[in-house]
């Protein structure tokens, strides 16, 4: 893994494919420095994952699939059967890093289903190399359509209220609900936005605020606890998120506090929308199927070296939490935007797709 600092680009790519290399923003040293981080180990790239040092569903996705990537090139195997049984060992290892988000297994067994076809290792290599590319290209398209979709929602002079970190960060680039935002602006409108700092480890503040503020876009930052106090004054126009997991219910599982802001902007009348693409749906499980991460508790009693909580304590630290769907107002996709009933709507869109 090769390190190397170098200057901003006017728009963010989180993830790209450059010399049979996986290159990466690490958005652990964000907003203090843009630092992008070569891979050419699917180990570290899982190392990667389990550290944030990428997140977000769809980056999580892609970033999977470009790990089997390397797995293939890192493979010795002379036959098929060998590289088959190498490519399965490093996706139970990607598989492992995020239980939650579910777009990690979608490109893993995407690129798993290819592999298999492949008649030899040479061309497996090819094929599987060249479907991850596509996923990445893919997902900036499927973000600009979700953006499309999801602008004409949102009206000039709107404040929009974003928790977590739903951008360019969180996908290959442009973004979901940030893609929106980007959308909306883009489309002549003027909008602000008030973005959550996202405890305990600070998406919304040192992700979401750089993002904005690096594309000129008007964003103000409030404590996770000024939720309610910002609607109540007025502040708030509609709310947008992201999701790491949604069922074909309408269950939406995303960075924890999201249920919180659902239920405060129920409380208020402000209308609550999550964008996601199709690729995080999960159509099979039920609400009590999915296993929340729970991380370290580490994350909650520090920031960075500086103690904020006495030793030996308790810590309770779910990494997301589910909003169901009489809080949701809409889910915008690449496809077109779910209402309630939701179950209904989510089965078209799949029709459509």
């Amino acid at each position: 893994m090769k390190e190397e600092t170098t200057t901003l680009h006017s728009s963010l790519r989180t993830i790209e494919w450059k010399d049979n290399k996986l290159v990466m923003i690490d958005q652990t040293k964000l907003p203090n420095e843009l630092v992008f981080v070569e891979f050419t180990d699917y180990n570290d790239v899982a190392n990667a994952i389990r550290t944030l040092v990428v997140r977000g569903a769809p980056a999580i996705g892609v970033s999977g699939a470009f790990g089997l990537a390397l797995a293939a090139l890192q493979s010795k195997s002379m036959t098929k059967e060998e590289l088959i049984e190498d490519l399965e060992k490093a996706r139970k290892i990607l598989f492992e890093t995020r239980p939650t988000a579910v777009n990690l297994k979608w490109g893993l067994e995407k690129i798993m289903k290819v592999a298999n076809e492949g008649d030899n290792v040479n061309e497996i290599k090819e094929l599987v190399v060249q479907t991850a590319k596509k996923m990445a290209e893919d997902d900036v398209k499927i973000n600009m359509a979700m953006g499309k979709h999801g602008s004409e929602l949102f009206n000039d002079n709107d404040t929009i209220m974003t928790h977590c970190n739903a951008g360019a960060l969180a996908t290959v680039a442009y973004g979901t609900a940030l893609g929106v935002i980007r959308a909306t602006k883009e489309s002549g409108k003027k909008i602000k936005v008030i973005a959550t700092e996202t405890r305990p480890v600070q998406q919304g503040s040192r992700l979401t605020a750089f993002e904005l503020k690096h594309d000129g876009i008007d964003v103000t930052l409030i404590p996770d606890t000024a939720v309610g106090y910002t609607m109540a004054q007025g502040l708030v126009n509609k709310v947008i998120v992201g999701a790491d997991r949604i069922l074909r219910t309408g269950h939406v599982y995303n960075k924890i506090g999201t249920y919180q802001v659902a239920t405060m902007a129920k409380q208020h009348g402000i209308p609550f929308y999550v964008a996601a693409p199709l690729s995080t749906f999960d159509l099979q499980s039920n609400p009590e199927d999915v296993i929340i991460e729970q991380r370290n508790g580490s994350e909650v009693t520090g920031i960075g070296d500086k103690k904020t909580a006495p030793d030996g304590i308790n810590v309770i630290n779910p990494a997301f939490d589910m909003t169901p769907p009489e809080l949701i107002s809409g889910i915008i996709t690449e496809k077109g935007i779910a209402k309630a009933p939701f179950g209904e709507s989510i089965k078209k869109l799949f029709e459509a797709n």
